[in-house]
C-alpha cells in the first residue's frame, strides 16, 4: 500500500507539520526508518534518534515540542497510532480457504460448522465440534469432545486435549498445549510417587490469544480457566485449577502453580514466578523476574523476590548496590578497633 502522510493523518483524525504529500510506503523503527517510512517517538530522551530519523513522517505527542526534520502527525498516544498504521502496511496472515486437506483426519462423529479449515494431516476426534470459520492449521490435534468457537484460528502443531473448551475469535499460535495433565502426583511411605487423576478440563474464553510453546495444564477436577481478551506471551506455563481473570496479560516465560487466582487486567512481566494457592488482585503488575509468594491486593505493583512493593523493591535494591561499600568500610573499622585494642593492652 502506497499512502501520503497527508492520508495516513486523515485516517487518525490528527493534523499535520509540515509536508502532508510525501508517500509513505511503510513503516520502521525512528533509528531504521528510511525516506518513504513513517514513525514515531512518544518520549523526549528519543529526540536525538527522531532528529537523525531519515524517515518521511513522525508520530508525536499532543505536547511534542522539539524541531524535527520529519513531517509530523500529532496524535494523543504515539504507541498507539503507530499500531494503526502499522496494520495499513502489514499483509494479514493468509487463511486457508474452507475445507479438509485430503490429508486431515476428521472423525465422522465430529461436527464442522460453516467455512471450516482443516489443514494438512491434523486430527480432528469424535464427538469435537467446530464452530463457523474455525481454521485448524497443518498437524493440529484437536481431541475428543472438543469445542472450538467460531472464527477461532490454531496455527500448525498446536494440541488441544480431549473435552477442552476455546471460545471463539481465539488465536493459538505454534506447539501450544491446551489440556495436559496437570503436575499432580501423591507420596508413599517409601517416597515413591504415584499419579494423582487429572480428570477436568480447560476453558478459554473468547478472544484470547495465546503465544506459541505455551502449556496449560487440564485441572485436577473442575476447570483451569482462562478469562476473555487474555493475551499470553509465548513460552508460560498455566498450571492445574489456575484461574485467569478478563483482560489479564503475561509476558515470556510466566510460569503460574496450582489453584491460583488473578483478578481481572492483572499484567505479569517477563519471567514471573507465582507460588501455588495465591491470590494476585484485579490491576496489579508483578515486574519482570519477580517471585510472588504471598497474596497480592488488588492495584499493587510489586517486584523481586520475594515480591514486595515496587518502593520497597527499589530501596532494597539502592542498599545492596552499597554493600561493597560498606563492608570496605566495616572492614576498616575492624582494623581500627582492632589497633586500639593492641594500644590498650
Amino acid at each position: 500500500m502506497i499512502l501520503t502522510v497527508g492520508q495516513i493523518a486523515e485516517r487518525l483524525g490528527a493534523p499535520v507539520e509540515g509536508d502532508a504529500s510525501r508517500i509513505i510506503r511503510g513503516v520502521a523503527g525512528v533509528r531504521d526508518a528510511g525516506p518513504d517510512e513513517l514513525s514515531f517517538v512518544s518520549q523526549a530522551r528519543y529526540a536525538a534518534d527522531a532528529a537523525a530519523s531519515q524517515a518521511s513522517a513522525l508520530l508525536v505527542g499532543l505536547d511534542w515540542n522539539l524541531p524535527l526534520p520529519a513531517a509530523l502527525i500529532r496524535v494523543p498516544k504515539p504507541e498507539v497510532a503507530f499500531a494503526q498504521v502499522a496494520a495499513l502496511f502489514v499483509p494479514p496472515t493468509p487463511i486457508p480457504p474452507p475445507g479438509l486437506h485430503p490429508s486431515a483426519l476428521v472423525s465422522p462423529k465430529a461436527t464442522l460448522g460453516a467455512r471450516v479449515s482443516v489443514g494438512p494431516f491434523a486430527v480432528i476426534e469424535d464427538e469435537a465440534v467446530l464452530a463457523d470459520d474455525v481454521v485448524v492449521g497443518a498437524q493440529c490435534y484437536v481431541g475428543h469432545g472438543v469445542h472450538l468457537g467460531a472464527g477461532t484460528r490454531l496455527h500448525p502443531h498446536v494440541s488441544i486435549r480431549e473435552y477442552c473448551r476455546v471460545g471463539a475469535r481465539c488465536v493459538v499460535h505454534n506447539g501450544t498445549v491446551i489440556g495436559s495433565d496437570g503436575f499432580g502426583y501423591n507420596l508413599n511411605p517409601q517416597g515413591a510417587r504415584t499419579k494423582v487423576p487429572q480428570i477436568g478440563i480447560v476453558v478459554v474464553g473468547d478472544d484470547v490469544e495465546l503465544g506459541a510453546n505455551v502449556t496449560i495444564d487440564r485441572a485436577r477436577f473442575g476447570k483451569t480457566k482462562i478469562g476473555n481478551g487474555v493475551k499470553v506471551d509465548n513460552l508460560v506455563q498455566i498450571a492445574h485449577n489456575v484461574i485467569i481473570g478478563d483482560h489479564s496479560v503475561l509476558v515470556a516465560q510466566v510460569g503460574i502453580a496450582g489453584s491460583t487466582i488473578l483478578g481481572e487486567k492483572v499484567i505479569l512481566a517477563g519471567q514471573v514466578g507465582i507460588a501455588g494457592h495465591l491470590t494476585v488482585g484485579a490491576g496489579s503488575v508483578i515486574g519482570a523476574q519477580s517471585g510472588v509468594t504471598k497474596d497480592v491486593p488488588p492495584g499493587a505493583f510489586m517486584m523481586g523476590f520475594p515480591a514486595v512493593p515496587q518502593k520497597e523493591a527499589a530501596r532494597q535494591y539502592a542498599m545492596v548496590s552499597r554493600l561493597p561499600e560498606l563492608r570496605a568500610r566495616v572492614t576498616e573499622l575492624q582494623k581500627r578497633l582492632s589497633a586500639l585494642e593492641t594500644r590498650l593492652g
